[in-house]
């Protein structure tokens, strides 16, 4: 692959595409920004295929490509080869998020859904933070004032025109230390804080709230964001409804944004 990129008279280390992105990291070659534009364009394609599953009719596919293309772009110039990450899976993270920033501009969802949105991970924060522990969805439910079923009902509606993702920035400091709870997923194997170097304390307090969720929330995060399956293919995996996944996955971003809003603010 690497071959195609600029021709034979360049040096051999620099034919791999490792060593291109050694290169382009240090002169910011144009010609080498446009050859992985074209090698990794296809991503975008892939990327806005996953996400346009289950988006509403109005939200057309070749708008998720455009926004996704912003991704690929910025994926491109911020990636760095000596982190030991392939940069396949540092785009899609990075794709996913301009779609998903681009699709929050357009601000489709119902205002009461945005506001139901809030109670929920206000009451998750409020919940959990006295408890010590993951609530309960029949303790969220009655702290809400209403029963399972209509919890549950909610969490349906939310999770169905919400566009919740763990693109959400967590920042640090200016524009260039933030850090997404999306970047801090490794896989199961490596879930840990040892494994990060920039940004560490951010990083691990990410994942230790990641590790504090309910099991099947946690798998369902990994399997989404790192293993990279669609929502229907995980409820195969978990051998539930997709709509049930859609749900734990809902309520997992939720403990984590209202977990990481109350250790921002000092609470927990």
């Amino acid at each position: 692959m690497a071959n195609t990129f600029l021709g034979a008279e360049q040096p051999m280390e620099e034919k791999t595409e490792e060593g291109l992105w050694i290169k382009y990291r240090k002169n910011r070659d144009p010609q080498i920004r446009e050859m992985f534009i074209k090698q990794y364009a296809p991503l975008v394609k892939y990327v806005a295929g996953k996400v346009a599953v289950g988006m509403p009719h109005n939200v057309e596919f070749d708008d998720l490509v455009g926004f996704g293309v912003f991704g690929l772009l910025d994926a491109i110039d911020k990636f760095d080869p000596e982190k030991n990450v392939k940069f396949k899976t540092y785009a899609v993270t990075r794709i996913r998020g301009a779609i998903f920033d681009e699709l929050r501009t357009i601000d489709w969802v119902p205002r009461s859904v945005r506001q139901k949105t809030r109670e929920v991970e206000d009451a998750i924060g409020s919940l959990e933070a006295q408890l010590g522990r993951t609530a309960t969805d029949q303790e969220i439910a009655k702290s809400m004032g209403m029963d399972e079923s209509d919890f549950l009902k909610t969490m349906q509606r939310i999770s169905s025109t919400s566009i919740l993702s763990l693109n959400d920035v967590w920042f640090s400091g200016d524009e260039n230390d933030k850090v997404s709870i999306g970047d801090s997923i490794e896989s199961p194997s490596s879930l840990n804080p040892d494994v990060i170097v920039e940004k560490e304390e951010i990083r691990r307090v990410i994942i230790e709230a990641i590790n504090d969720l309910p099991e099947k929330e946690k798998k369902i995060l990994v399997l989404y964001y790192y293993e990279d399956l669609t929502l229907k293919e995980i409820g195969k995996v978990l051998e539930v409804t997709e709509s049930r996944v859609s749900q734990l996955h809902t309520k997992a971003i939720l403990r984590l944004r209202s977990k990481l809003t109350n250790i921002r603010k000092g609470i927990v």
